[in-house]
């Protein structure tokens, strides 16, 4: 109360150093932070868990729910679900060993009797079908009158009484001793039941009005919320687990998707580089063949050439020499 009122810090100095304490923090309690803290549940009950330790504030709760999701609210959540699932196997465990206390004081109580198991059942199934029948009787008993018909509602009436006695009687065969019950109550044994809720002894068939003051108890709302909420945090993050495998299988959809396109995308790029060289290739295969032409063609030029000159040169040395031989003939004489 002097929290909400003064704050947490109002103890302290004004030239003190006030620790900056956010949902991280482990002064904060982390059951609080996911939904409720369970030390609240139970106050003055049973399961009673004392006060908790740790601070309880809703604007760190609320910052715990507006930060996004990562490790630290995981940590919280499994804390969370760790510290209730125990309370609830312990819970388990108290119902089971209720359960089999309750059936062994039954048997205790038939054997008592001289009455066999089997026996004891098809007594108490004639005792529920009779107490159906009484509660009819008593409806219709309670219209009739209603309508003013009072001689069929005292027949009625009169029919119920016979019907409480013969079911009276069975309860009889059953054992009707005065004993101390699994209630802690000395008196007539009376049927009972465990509440698979929160493990307490019902009086089965009891009046109404405890059976609401019983579902309406701290202990019982205590545990049933307690049981749904660790049923909705799973599914919360059954459902969170889901959605991040859906989107890790999409992109690993897309990343295949994009390494086939690539593939294809290089094949086509590794014909066109192929088509590419061997256009090349035949690029240079005719150079090199025109080359070899041209040098061909030039060399037979040259040749020809060379021919010609020979042959000029050779005609003009014979006719030098013919010129010599003429002007050496005109000498002698």
């Amino acid at each position: 109360m002097l929290d909400e009122l003064m704050g947490r810090n109002r103890n302290s100095g004004p030239d003190d150093k006030v620790p900056d304490i956010t949902w991280e923090s482990q002064e904060v309690c982390r059951y609080y932070l996911v939904n409720f803290c369970p030390h609240d549940l139970f106050t003055n009950t049973k399961a009673d868990l004392g006060a908790c330790s740790k601070i309880h504030d809703d604007d760190m709760k609320r910052a715990y729910m507006e930060a996004p999701d990562g490790y630290k609210k995981q940590n919280c959540q499994d804390d969370f679900l760790r510290f209730s699932q125990k309370m609830l196997n312990d819970l388990g465990n108290k119902i089971k060993r209720a359960k089999e206390r309750l059936l062994l004081t039954q048997m205790e109580q038939a054997a008592a009797n001289g009455i066999t198991p089997q026996q004891q059942e098809e007594i108490e199934e004639k005792i529920k079908i009779l107490t159906d029948k009484i509660n009819v009787l008593v409806d219709q008993a309670e219209q009739a009158g209603t309508q003013g018909d009072v001689e069929e509602a005292q027949g009625l009436l009169k029919l119920c009484d016979q019907l409480k006695t013969e079911r009276d009687d069975l309860k009889g065969q059953i054992g009707l001793k005065g004993s101390l019950g699994v209630d802690g109550q000395f008196g007539p044994p009376k049927a009972m039941e465990v509440c698979e809720t929160c493990g307490a002894f019902l009086i089965v068939g009891d009046a109404q009005q405890r059976i609401d003051d019983h579902l309406m108890g701290k202990l019982h709302v205590g545990y049933a919320r307690m049981r749904a909420t660790v049923e909705q945090v799973q599914e919360e993050r059954r459902r969170a687990r889901e959605q991040r495998d859906a989107e890790k299988d999409k992109e690993i959809e897309e990343r295949r998707k994009r390494r086939e396109d690539g593939k294809a995308d290089g094949e086509a790029e590794g014909k066109q580089r192929d088509n590419k060289d061997r256009e090349k290739k035949r690029s240079k295969s005719r150079d090199r063949r025109r080359s070899r032409s041209r040098d061909r063609r030039d060399r037979d030029r040259h040749h020809r050439g060379g021919d010609r000159r020979d042959r000029s040169r050779d005609r003009h040395r014979d006719r030098r020499d013919r010129d010599r031989r003429r002007s050496r003939s005109r000498d002698r004489r």
